[in-house]
């Protein structure tokens, strides 16, 4: 990424940002069921969850675009959720944009210092500054349609940074760009952040998006917080058999425990032993979930779960494929090597990789 400007807009003093009890409903749907959450100064925070677990609604929560139906919203010492969108001075980047076509890339990025009733010099100085931050000095006087959808988004960035906000509100920015560009504006959104000193709350429903940018993640569903923490905490410690599902443990394959020592336990499926870490209490006889990621089940010609193959694709150093264990069951795992599809194979996990969950199911 290249280097940012000296002169990059700082933010107001800002300070702690706490949701306390936050419930809204749709009739008779909680989109948002008791959330609390503190955020501190200067924080990127990265809401995680699949679609309708609520992110989306807490961020409008946060930002004034949606009533609470209780609990409340403080910034500091004061309460904010009974006031107007306009008057939290916070700064919002939408996933459609939402830049207005029939002006410049000049005039969309200080509408918000003009609502502000800040003009002249002071106001021709912060859009400036806003411009060279996202790299868009030389596009100031052109219209949104003549962008690129990369160009677009710094300019949606741009405008809801030149006021100078105590909170940056991001509704899954990236979304509508390709994966290239996904990743350069990943590097260009962590690196704003970092230059302005606003708190950021980030709305993603992409794992790798929210581990390479947030400080802390809050994964979401149904409308509750599943776990909070930072990256590597989520990545290698998820509390339970859903959040290691939605931080990439895709394969979740039920057994019995076998044995139990400190930390560790042995899981029989399909008379196949597979040793991992317990993630929750599990006592020999107990109907358990093993969760591991793709790259870490690995087909092997000696023990393990056996499955058969019914499907492989090639991702350049490796082969990852999907295969069925005797119940049904789906397993992803990587081959060094291309196997036909039908073929019987073992899978076993990477030595310390796999993770042990009770089955609340049965």
């Amino acid at each position: 990424m290249n280097s940012v400007p000296n002169a990059a807009p700082s933010a107001r003093n800002t300070a702690r940002l706490e949701l306390k009890g936050l419930s809204r409903s749709f009739g008779a749907y909680n989109a948002l069921d008791g959330i609390d959450l503190a955020i501190e100064p200067g924080e990127f925070v990265a809401l995680l969850g699949p679609s309708g677990c609520g992110k989306s609604t807490a961020l409008n929560c946060i930002a004034g675009l949606l009533a609470l139906s209780g609990g409340e919203i403080r910034l500091g010492n004061s309460r904010i959720d009974q006031l107007e969108p306009e008057r939290r001075g916070f700064g919002m980047v939408f996933q459609s944009y939402a830049l207005f076509p029939h002006m410049s890339v000049r005039k969309n990025v200080g509408f918000g210092l003009a609502m502000q009733g800040i003009k002249g010099s002071e106001a021709d100085k912060r859009i400036n500054d806003a411009l060279a931050l996202v790299r868009l000095e030389s596009q100031a006087e052109k219209l949104p349609g003549q962008l690129s959808g990369g160009q677009q988004q710094r300019v949606a960035i741009a405008r809801a940074i030149v006021i100078r906000p105590p909170v940056v509100l991001m509704d899954e920015p990236l979304s509508n760009l390709d994966a290239k560009l996904r990743l350069e504006m990943r590097a260009e959104i962590r690196g704003i952040h970092d230059q302005i000193g606003s708190t950021t709350i980030y709305v993603t429903h992409d794992q790798d998006e929210a581990l390479s940018l947030a400080d802390r993640i809050v994964v979401m569903s149904q409308g509750h917080i599943e776990q909070i923490g930072s990256p590597e905490d989520l990545y290698q410690r998820p509390v339970n058999v859903d959040v290691a599902d939605f931080m990439g443990f895709r394969t979740r394959i039920p057994g019995r425990i076998t044995a139990v020592s400190g930390g560790d336990a042995e899981i029989d499926i399909a008379g196949a032993r597979i040793s991992g870490a317990m993630r929750t209490p599990l006592n020999v006889g107990d109907a358990a979930i093993l969760s591991v990621r793709p790259e870490d089940l690995v087909a092997s010609e000696g023990e393990g779960i056996p499955a058969t193959v019914a499907s492989m694709e090639y991702r350049g150093r490796a082969f990852f494929g999907l295969a069925r264990a005797s119940d049904g069951s789906e397993l992803y795992f990587r081959a060094d090597h291309v196997l036909p599809r039908g073929a019987a194979t073992r899978l076993h996990p990477v030595a310390g990789r796999a993770l042990l969950f009770k089955d609340a199911t049965r």
